[in-house]
């Protein structure tokens, strides 16, 4: 089997997200998340995403969302359509966005493929609730559906790992734990049957807690004797 490996960066302007390009597909990432929060107003967006043949999913993540955004949640939008404009693959839509179908509707049109995102920052929650959540990012169209939890403890991996064995059938799942505790789901979810997991670039970058380093990642799954 092969474990898919997504790098997430946080660039701040066209020449370091390019860099970080660079960096991640030296480092042979299957996908690169670009996190727009960060970025200045006179980006470039089309340079960004010519810039590689890696498949780019662009994320905008409001202060709310744990993200670096200040802005008003249309001025989001609007980046994220700007980006599905100018080429990225992927555009990343939080599951409780206020105006989702519209949303979806207009990134479907200019035929970007959707990522319909849960996070839950506090704690994981039931098998029969992330089942009902992933029905419904099916149900909006989704080509991602991603699932995020945090674990409070060890243990909470296990039920997160189950999900992942049989509810990845269904759909390109995407689900771990975020947190110290949370690394176990992050590196096994592909073993389990997740499209891909999270990674950051180098030590110092990673853009959510509890990511490990791609380097970390490939180095365990060598030793497990699974393919990264």
């Amino acid at each position: 089997m092969t474990a898919r490996i997504c790098i997430s960066i946080l660039p701040k302007n066209s020449s370091q997200a390019i860099d970080l390009i660079r960096k991640a597909e030296e480092a042979k990432a299957n996908f690169i998340e670009i996190r727009l929060d960060c970025l200045n107003e006179s980006v470039s967006l089309k340079e960004i995403a010519e810039s590689t043949k890696i498949p780019l999913i662009a994320t905008n993540k409001l202060e709310r969302e744990n993200g670096y955004f200040y802005g008003s949640e249309i001025q989001r939008d609007q980046t994220l359509i700007n980006a599905a404009k100018n080429g990225f693959k992927y555009i990343d839509i939080d599951f409780y966005h206020k105006k989702r179908v519209n949303m979806i509707a207009e990134l479907t049109a200019l035929d970007a493929k959707l990522v319909v995102s849960y996070h839950n920052y506090e704690k994981i929650i039931s098998v029969s609730a992330m089942e009902k959540i992933l029905d419904e990012q099916i149900s909006l169209g989704a080509e991602i559906c991603k699932i995020v939890l945090t674990a409070n403890q060890l243990e909470d991996n296990l039920p997160i790992l189950s999900f992942i064995s049989f509810a990845s059938a269904k759909a390109k799942l995407v689900c771990f734990c975020m947190g110290e505790q949370g690394k176990i789901s992050r590196l096994l979810a592909p073993v389990f049957g997740a499209f891909f997991t999270f990674a950051s670039l180098e030590p110092g970058s990673q853009t959510a807690k509890g990511q490990m380093t791609i380097s970390e990642m490939k180095t365990a799954y060598s030793l497990l004797g699974i393919k990264p």
